[in-house]
C-alpha cells in the first residue's frame, strides 16, 4: 500500500536518535515486506520490540480440509455454525472456524461477542470483511473503528486484538493469506497512486487513529506461523504491553474499506467479473457484487450467462439483498455457494427470463476466485446444503 502516513511523534530523519523528554532512547523497528524492498513502516517503540519472557506452543483451531470429490457445486450456509448463545462466548481469532482453503487462501468464519486475544498473524496479510456489528480493532498502529461493510486490512505481523461494540455480535468473513494482499495493480499509476479508472480511490481509505501507549505487564500474544508441516502456533509473553508506540510513518498499515464506497462499473450489456475486483493477493482476487444499474442495452440479459471456470474456484459469499441469478436455489444471505473449476454453472432456472427488462439489482455479495482448488474445512462441512448440486436440474441421484 503506497499511501504514505504518520501519526505521533517521530524524528525528522528516519535512522537518527529519537529520544524521550528523560533524555532516554525510544526504539525504532522497521516493518517491512519483501525483505527491505518493498512498502515498511517505522515504529518508535517505548520498550525494546524483541524483548519476551516466556513462549509457549498455542493450539491453532482446526485447518484440516479434505478435497472436493466428487467435484460438485457446493452451497454452505454459514449462519448455522454458530447459535447467538455461542457467538456471545465466542472471540473473533480463537473462534474462527475454517470454511474452504488451500495453500494460497483460507477462508474463516465467526461470531463473535467477548474481546479477542492479542494476535499476530505471520502467515500472511488478513482481510476480515464485517458482515454485521461493530468492533475496535486495536492495533499497533493505533486503533480502527469498523462496522457493517467494512473490510478491514491487517497486513502480515501486524499485532492486533478485536473487541466487538458493547451489547452486540459480530458476524466477520475472514480471508488469510499466504501472501499479502493489495489493490489490483491495473488501478494503480507505477508510483502507487490510484487510477481514474479504479472503482475507490485514497480518499476512500480509513487508516488508524493514534497510536495507543497501554501501561500493562507480562502481556500474552498468540502468533500464528509457518510450522514444518503447515500452519502452527506459539504464545508469546512480552514483559510491557506490545501497544507502547508513541509514532509511526510509512506505507505498510492496517486500515479499513467500507464496501458502500465501491463504485461499480456497469455497461450497456453484462460486464465480466474482473470489473468486480476490489483486492489482489498471490493465487487469489477478491471481488465484490454491490447495487448497482445493470445491463442498458434494449436486448441485454441482466443475469450472468454460463461460464466454466476453466482456472478457478468462484466462492461467492451472500451479504444482503437478492441475488437475482440464485433464485429458486436456497441460497440467501450468510450462503457461500462453491463454483468448481471444471463445472459449468451460471443462473438457476428461470432466471434469465425474470431479469430482463431489469433496471437495477440490489445484491450485496464477496467473492474469492482461488486459481488452485479450495478444499473444504470443517466448517465447510458442518453446514452444507447437500441438495444444492442438483437445483439447476430439478433432481438428484436415486440413491
Amino acid at each position: 500500500m503506497a499511501f504514505y502516513r504518520q501519526a505521533g511523534d517521530i524524528p525528522r530523519k528516519r535512522h537518527t536518535q529519537h529520544r524521550r523528554p528523560d533524555g532516554s532512547l525510544y526504539y525504532e523497528e522497521l516493518m517491512g515486506t519483501e525483505g527491505f524492498s518493498s512498502d515498511s513502516s517505522l515504529l518508535y517503540h517505548e520498550q525494546i520490540p524483541s524483548a519476551i519472557i516466556d513462549a509457549r506452543s498455542w493450539k491453532l483451531p482446526e485447518h484440516a480440509t479434505v478435497p472436493n470429490e466428487p467435484l460438485v457445486p457446493r452451497h454452505l450456509r454459514l449462519h448455522e455454525l454458530f447459535t447467538e448463545q455461542e457467538g456471545r462466548r465466542c472471540d473473533a481469532v480463537t473462534s474462527r472456524r475454517l470454511v474452504l482453503g488451500n495453500v494460497d487462501v483460507r477462508i474463516f468464519y465467526v461470531v463473535a461477542g467477548v474481546a479477542s486475544p492479542l494476535y499476530r498473524n505471520a502467515l500472511g496479510d488478513e482481510c476480515v470483511f464485517v458482515e454485521s456489528g461493530s468492533a475496535a480493532v486495536h492495533t499497533v498502529f493505533g486503533a480502527l473503528e469498523v462496522a457493517t461493510g467494512d473490510y478491514v486490512m491487517l497486513p502480515r505481523g501486524t499485532t492486533h486484538q478485536w473487541v466487538p461494540g458493547p451489547d452486540e455480535l459480530l458476524r466477520a468473513y475472514c480471508i488469510e493469506a499466504s501472501s499479502h494482499i493489495t489493490p489490483p495493480p491495473r488501478y494503480l499509476s507505477r508510483f502507487g497512486q490510484f487510477l481514474e479508472h479504479s472503482p475507490y480511490c485514497e480518499r476512500d481509505l480509513r487508516g488508524p487513529g493514534l497510536p495507543e501507549v497501554v501501561q500493562e505487564a507480562d502481556v500474552e500474544v498468540l502468533v500464528k506461523h509457518r510450522g514444518a508441516h503447515g500452519p502452527t502456533g506459539t504464545a508469546y509473553t512480552y514483559p510491557r504491553h506490545p501497544f507502547d508506540v508513541v509514532g509511526w510513518d510509512g506505507c505498510l498499515y492496517p486500515y479499513a474499506l467500507n464496501i458502500a464506497d465501491f463504485e461499480p462499473i456497469t455497461g450497456r450489456i453484462h460486464q465480466p467479473p474482473p470489473v468486480h475486483q476490489v483486492f489482489a493477493g498471490s493465487g487469489f482476487v477478491i471481488c465484490n457484487f454491490v447495487p448497482r444499474k445493470v445491463d442498458y442495452h434494449p436486448l441485454s440479459v441482466p443475469v450472468p450467462y454460463y461460464h466454466s471456470n476453466v482456472d478457478s474456484d468462484e466462492v461467492m459469499f451472500y451479504c444482503g439483498g437478492n441475488y437475482e441469478a440464485r433464485k429458486g436455489s436456497g441460497i440467501g444471505p450468510g450462503s457461500i455457494s462453491v463454483h468448481p473449476g471444471g463445472h459449468s454453472h451460471g443462473p438457476q432456472p428461470g432466471a434469465i427470463e425474470r431479469s430482463l427488462g431489469a433496471e437495477f439489482f440490489d445484491e450485496l455479495a464477496v467473492m474469492v476466485d482461488t486459481f488452485r482448488p479450495v478444499e473444504l474445512g470443517e466448517g465447510g462441512l458442518a453446514c452444507e446444503d447437500r441438495t444444492y448440486p442438483w437445483s439447476w436440474s430439478g433432481r438428484g441421484p436415486d440413491r
